[in-house]
């Protein structure tokens, strides 16, 4: 499967927040596509793995951030993953660096966090080393 990782998932319940990350990303050269859940976000996945990135919410209804990354892994998936929350527990944050998760972002974040973020994950690594 090849990934662009400019190609970017955004999962987050809240529709402002996924607007919001949008029309930012979209405007630094990203192409992004945004689902509502954990469910739908799989659903896309399984029929588009051109997906680079995923960008999700650690809490939403029905299923987590945290599951979400759970169940990817269980798929071998190699997204690369960030998460983000108002709140993170010392467990959750364990659990999601176990399974990979590339960052944890703290709600509310600075956009220029979000953006330094990506940039490492979509900034092409001629060594090809692996940070």
């Amino acid at each position: 499967m090849t990934f662009i990782l400019n190609k970017i998932l955004v999962v987050d319940d809240d529709q402002e927040s996924r607007d919001l990350l949008s029309e930012v990303l979209e405007a630094n050269g990203y192409t992004v596509c945004t689902v509502a859940d954990a469910r739908a976000a799989r659903e896309l996945l399984g029929r588009d793995g051109e997906y680079g990135i995923v960008i999700a919410d650690l809490r939403m209804p029905n299923e987590s951030g945290l599951e979400l990354l759970r169940k990817l892994r269980q798929q071998n998936s190699r997204h690369e993953i960030i998460l983000m929350s108002s709140f993170i527990s010392g467990t959750e944050r364990q659990a999601a660096k176990a399974l990979g998760v590339h960052a944890l972002l703290d709600k509310p974040f600075q956009i220029s966090e979000l953006l330094k973020t990506v940039g490492e994950l979509s900034a092409p690594n001629p060594l090809g080393i692996s940070s």
